[in-house]
C-alpha cells in the first residue's frame, strides 16, 4: 500500500506544480502586430544610388529605426520580416504577415529613375490592380522583378486569395490601406519631400494579403543627389521614422482602439 501512497503524493505534487506554472503564465499580448517589411535584401540589391550604395543596405537601416520608435511607443508589437542581409521571397514576406496576424504590413523601399535626377521625394503606395498611373505601374512592375528566376508560391497564395476570401474583404482591407497611406502623407508632409503625387496605387505583389492592410513606401530616390543624401542621414531618419510611427499609432488608435502597455520587439527568422 505504501507504494499507492507515495504515487499518489507524486501525482499531487505535479498537478501542484502544473497548477502553478499555469497561474504564472503571463497573459497573451493583445497588442495590434505592426510587420515591417525591408525590401530586397541578400543577392537582390535593389536599386543602386549615386554613390554606389544599395538599396537594400538603406532601407533595412531605415526599417530598424522606425521598428525601434514604434516599440518605444509601447501601443504596439514590432516584427521585421528581415534583420539582416538576407533574401526573402515577396510571397514569403506576405506570409510572414499573415502567419503572424499582423495588423498592418509596411514594406520599406527606395526608388531610382534614370531619366534624370530631379525626380525625388516619398511616394506611398498601396495596392490595386488597376495602377493609378504609368508611374505607379513602372515602380511595381520593377519591384515585382525581386524574384526574377527564384521559384515562388505566387499561384498558390493568388488560388487562396480567390477561394477563401471574398471581394468584399479584399475592398475593406485596401480601402484600409488608403487611409494609412493618407495619414502617413499628412504627417510627414511638412518634414519631408513628398513626390508630386504621394499616395499611389499598383499591383505590387507584396501588397496582395486579402486580410492584413498593406502599403509599401519607398522613401526616396537613390538617383537623387539630394533624397540620397537625406537617406543617409542619420538625423533625417530620426525625424521621419518619429512622425511616421506617431501616424501609424494615430491610424491605428481610430480604427482599432489601441490601449498602451509594455514595449515588445520581435525579429522574425524566415
Amino acid at each position: 500500500m505504501s507504494h499507492i501512497f507515495r504515487n499518489l503524493l507524486t501525482l499531487f505534487c505535479l498537478i501542484g506544480v502544473n497548477l502553478a506554472c499555469w497561474a504564472a503564465s503571463p497573459p497573451p499580448d493583445q497588442r495590434p502586430l505592426i510587420v515591417i517589411d525591408p525590401g530586397h535584401g541578400g543577392q537582390d540589391l535593389g536599386a543602386t544610388g549615386v554613390t554606389g550604395v544599395f538599396e537594400k543596405d538603406i532601407v533595412l537601416e531605415f526599417s530598424k529605426a522606425l521598428a525601434k520608435k514604434l516599440e518605444t511607443m509601447g501601443t504596439v508589437r514590432v516584427a521585421l520580416t528581415r534583420d539582416h542581409d538576407i533574401f526573402l521571397p515577396l510571397d514569403e514576406r506576405v506570409r510572414i504577415a499573415r502567419k503572424q496576424n499582423a495588423a498592418l504590413f509596411i514594406s520599406i523601399h527606395g526608388d531610382t529613375i534614370a531619366a534624370t535626377g530631379e525626380v525625388r521625394g516619398i511616394t506611398i503606395y498601396t495596392g490595386d490592380d488597376r495602377p493609378s498611373d504609368a508611374e505607379a505601374a513602372r515602380v511595381a512592375e520593377a519591384e515585382n522583378r525581386a524574384d526574377s528566376g527564384v521559384l515562388t508560391g505566387e499561384s498558390k497564395l493568388g488560388s487562396s486569395i480567390n477561394d477563401i476570401l471574398g471581394d468584399l474583404m479584399l475592398r475593406e482591407t485596401r480601402a484600409h490601406a488608403i487611409l494609412l497611406a493618407q495619414e502617413l502623407a499628412s504627417r510627414i508632409a511638412d518634414l519631408v519631400q513628398l513626390n508630386r503625387n504621394p499616395v499611389r496605387a499598383a499591383g505590387f505583389r507584396v501588397l496582395r494579403a486579402p486580410d492584413v492592410p498593406s502599403i509599401l513606401i519607398e522613401i526616396g530616390y537613390l538617383s537623387s543627389k539630394e533624397d540620397l543624401n537625406l537617406l543617409m542621414s542619420p538625423e533625417w531618419r530620426d525625424h521621419t521614422t518619429s512622425r511616421m510611427a506617431a501616424g501609424i499609432a494615430e491610424f491605428l488608435n481610430r480604427t482599432r482602439g489601441v490601449t498602451s502597455s509594455e514595449a515588445h520587439t520581435a525579429p522574425i527568422s524566415p
